[in-house]
């Protein structure tokens, strides 16, 4: 069929069009470009997983968010504002909840997840940051030794951009949380996200070491971070304090109990019990060689932990013991959460795995 010059002019004007929108589409970056929907979205790698009342929300690469109505037997993906690597998610109520990941990315949801806005951004909280240090020198809060290293220290993250990840998050209630990252960064809110406070003031790291974990436990909270970090937080004044640990390696995460139990773990399959809120630790034999990625305590109190080689363990003891449990192809896996028929789905590099019976064996099934 011959084209005729109009129907030629007419398609290159769309063939540039189309040139333009990808390029413009290529050169905008992840905090601008929206997550793209992929029919593959469930096999995608994955960083985190949660509940949202009765929902499921997983989150991982690329701003991909995955939301389950059925215990995690099917996922859709939700309308996320940004593409960059999400981290964590967590919801305080069914309805409100918080994601965070890379490029200083926080993003809250209103809606149980269905859709996203972006709260906050490296960028930003790196102004954050040097307004902190700015106020404080200038009202002389802090000895100058101190001020001068906070203040080098704002300026730094002005210079470098928006490259520090953002790696827990925690909310006590839909006000009030923390979120916590790379480089000692630490932020709080107590208006659901409206505005951040900086607190890396108030974190006993003055090497300013990786914030990997935040949890809370008999009123206390808890962060757990690179090279043997633990702190805890003083009632009284909110301020972290670092306590003394067995091992010098990174903890990626913390699990609580009642009565003060606390259980660290982190790289090499190293994992360690207090009793007495960190004061104090005990080794626990994991029997693992690779890192603990991450943990979640059930509903009937069973500790869960799994691995980068894809190993599971449970305890029922509080974190003192721990024993494997079978499963049918393992994956690097980097969360997991209760689904409310019980079964345990986990996230990681091949995406959703879901484990019907996580008392005898776990049979993976994929969505």
């Amino acid at each position: 069929m011959e084209r005729t010059p109009g129907s030629r002019i007419t398609l290159i004007i769309a063939v540039l069009w189309l040139s333009t929108l990808c390029s413009a589409y290529a050169l905008s970056g992840p905090l601008e470009r929206p997550a793209v929907p992929s029919p593959v979205a469930s096999t995608s790698v994955l960083l985190a997983v949660t509940k949202a009342g009765e929902r499921l929300v997983a989150a991982g690469e690329r701003g991909i968010i995955l939301l389950s109505d059925d215990d995690g037997s099917t996922w859709r993906q939700a309308k996320v504002p940004v593409s960059v690597t999400l981290t964590a998610v967590t919801f305080a109520t069914p309805g409100k909840g918080w994601a965070v990941g890379h490029f200083g990315v926080v993003l809250h949801s209103e809606d149980g997840g269905e859709t996203w806005v972006k709260q906050l951004d490296g960028v930003q909280a790196a102004q954050l940051v040097l307004e902190k240090a700015q106020a404080r020198a200038q009202h002389g809060d802090a000895p100058s030794g101190e001020t001068e290293r906070l203040l080098a220290d704002a300026q730094l993250l002005i210079d470098d951009g928006p490259d520090k990840p953002f790696l827990d998050l925690y909310f006590e209630n839909e006000q009030s949380g923390f979120i916590v990252g790379a480089y000692n960064l630490i932020f709080r809110t107590d208006d659901a996200g409206r505005t951040w406070e900086p607190w890396l003031h108030r974190v006993d790291n003055p090497m300013g070491l990786h914030l990997y974990g935040i949890r809370s436990g008999d009123g206390h909270l808890f962060l757990a971070g690179e090279q043997g970090l633990f702190l805890r937080a003083d009632k009284d004044t909110g301020a972290f304090e670092a306590l003394p640990t067995p091992y010098p390696g990174s903890y990626f995460g913390i699990l609580t109990a009642p009565g003060g139990e606390v259980l660290i773990f982190g790289l090499r399959g190293n994992a360690y019990w207090s009793g007495d809120l960190g004061e104090s630790w005990q080794v626990v034999e994991t029997g693992v060689p690779v890192s603990i990625t991450a943990g979640n305590v059930l509903a009937d109190g069973t500790m869960v932990l799994v691995t980068q080689s894809g190993t599971v363990l449970t305890s029922r003891d509080q974190g003192r013991t721990f024993s494997p449990l079978p499963i049918k192809e393992a994956s690097p896996f980097a969360d997991l959460t209760q689904a409310a028929d019980g079964s345990i789905v986990m996230v990681g590099m091949r995406g959703i795995t879901r484990a019907q019976n996580p008392q005898t064996a776990l049979l993976e099934e994929r969505p």
